[in-house]
């Protein structure tokens, strides 16, 4: 299969990297600044199991102009009309497209460009970010994908692009139960983008202050009703897991977009903090901690705006 990258940022540059160094057909759609950047100094991983750099193939939007079997969008969700606008010539009649962006509003801006016969439901856990120098720093040892139909089964395709991503330095699993996968990711995200924006810590800091630790399930709750009244609702598997997660002594864990609020940039927050308390509110759940979080977040977005102009 080729598959096309969109960006070669934390998400696409890791993932992508790791196709690249396993032989895979890859190509990075990115912008020009990136692509002199990294015709220079090759796409540079760090990673805990080990650094790594690849010489990628590189394509500029105005450049595109025939399809690919795979669409790999891991692009921020902000950004993700202007990808979709450069993308779409690559998108044939078989094309297949698997978003990992966080949330789930993408799935049906997707779906209304391309089709739901496109589109994919997907997921990464992988805590990366990019560094000064462009390298793509990966902070822990998760790089798991998740994906599969979003109407459920494990279609041939679906099955074939397991093979295709099963390589060294991604854990990758085929989901039958999608939808599922990624609203508790969306719980789980949303918890912790909310949290950490909120008190501007990590997790491990947070635990030790009152009422820390009840401040993030109390937020978590909230969460999990939204999911359960969209009819999804979180399985015993992942309340354990996020409770042990959530209360892990030391833990430096924090959302990227408090990294992204730490150095003065654009958030993902209505997407992902928004979408949720919209969904929330829709469906008639009060959402008091998260409406504070929304609101906590997007005071600093009028703030980094007004410094921008």
């Amino acid at each position: 299969m080729r598959v096309l990258v969109i960006g070669a940022g934390a998400l696409g540059g890791y993932y992508g990297a790791c196709l690249v160094r396993a032989g895979a057909d890859v190509t990075f759609l990115v912008r020009s600044a990136r692509a002199e950047q990294l015709r220079r100094d090759g796409l540079r991983v760090t990673s805990p199991h080990g650094d790594f750099a690849v010489q990628p193939k590189i394509v500029l939007a105005n450049e595109l102009k025939e399809p690919f079997d795979v669409v790999l969008v891991g692009v921020k969700a902000y950004s993700l009309d202007d990808a979709m606008s450069q993308f779409a010539p690559a998108v044939g009649a078989s094309t297949m497209i698997l978003p990992i962006l966080n949330g789930l509003k993408h799935i049906d801006a997707l779906t209304a460009r391309f089709g739901a016969g496109h589109v994919l439901g997907g997921l990464a856990n992988v805590s990366a970010g990019l560094d000064a120098d462009g390298r793509v720093v990966q902070f822990m040892a998760n790089q798991t994908i998740v994906f599969g139909e979003t109407k459920g089964a494990l279609s041939e395709r679906v099955l074939a692009l397991e093979k295709l991503l099963r390589v060294p330095g991604i854990d990758v699993r085929a989901s039958d139960t999608i939808m599922q996968d990624m609203w508790e990711k969306f719980v789980q995200l949303s918890t912790l983008a909310g949290i950490t924006c909120l008190m501007r810590a990590s997790i491990g800091d947070i635990l030790t202050v009152p009422n820390g630790e009840a401040s993030i399930f109390r937020l978590f709750a909230e969460h999990c009703a939204v999911a359960t009244a969209s009819g999804f609702e979180p399985r015993a598997p992942f309340i354990e897991f996020d409770r042990k997660l959530f209360t892990t002594q030391n833990s430096p864990l924090k959302a990227s977009m408090l990294r992204d609020i730490e150095r003065g940039s654009v958030t993902e927050a209505e997407h992902i903090l928004g979408d949720m308390a919209n969904r929330g509110r829709a469906l008639g759940i009060e959402t008091p901690m998260l409406d504070i979080a929304r609101a906590h977040v997007a005071a600093y977005e009028v703030g980094r705006r007004r410094a921008a102009s």
